[in-house]
């Protein structure tokens, strides 16, 4: 599986990059035929809607590439690790449903 990372607003350092790799190891167990996936961290200091006013807003978004889908999470957090951790588990049940989905076509 290819991971691509980038930050926007954000430097993204050696240990963030571990923890992505290390989260995404549970992802890529339960479904092996994932082609790419593209993470995007952003840190924005203003409000939105999943954000406290006047706190820093971590926001990690995934887009995995799957055999006949595209499969998209986002989790927000006032850190970056807890929103890596939350955009893990949401990708992860979501990989478990269309591995379930297409299992059940058969």
């Amino acid at each position: 599986m290819h991971i691509k990372i980038s930050g926007h607003h954000i430097t993204v350092t050696p240990a963030i990059e571990a923890s992505i790799l290390e989260k995404f190891a549970r992802v890529e167990r339960h479904f092996d035929h994932i082609n790419s996936m593209q993470v995007v961290l952003s840190l924005d200091n203003h409000h939105t809607d999943c954000s406290h006013k006047g706190q820093s807003n971590h926001k990690a978004e995934a887009i995995l590439r799957v055999p006949g889908a595209e499969l998209f999470a986002q989790a927000c957090a006032d850190d970056m690790y807890a929103s890596i951790a939350m955009l893990s588990e949401k990708l992860d049940r979501q990989v478990k449903r269309h591995k379930e989905r297409q299992m059940s076509r058969y």
